[in-house]
């Protein structure tokens, strides 16, 4: 009998994560952030001064939204741009909308 009630614990804190992470990120937040974070290393990158040219490019990397996430996740650990969780999530949530598109 104890050994169910341990089982449903662990079950219900797995659907809560996943129905957190499933949900957007907030858009204006994630716009902020990438000017803040993103948009003058892209810039540089690009060697055009345009941080917006990586994300329309033909080759570009992130071809799903999964991608995005990694590259963005990526970034953050790699730069150390002490972006929490949620704010990855904003990040990607902006980046996919003002460029992207994926479902």
């Amino acid at each position: 009998m104890l050994k169910k009630h341990f089982l449903k614990v662990p079950l219900a804190l797995t659907f809560f994560l996943l129905c957190q992470t499933s949900q957007a990120g907030d858009v204006q937040n994630g716009k902020v952030l990438h000017q803040a974070k993103c948009y003058q290393c892209h810039a540089e990158k690009s060697g055009l001064g345009n941080g917006d040219i990586l994300y329309t490019r033909l080759d570009r990397k992130a071809k799903d939204l999964a991608k995005v996430k990694s590259m963005v996740s990526m970034c953050n650990t790699e730069l150390r741009l002490d972006l929490f969780p949620e704010d990855e999530a904003d990040l990607v949530t902006y980046i996919n909308q003002q460029f992207y598109k994926y479902k």
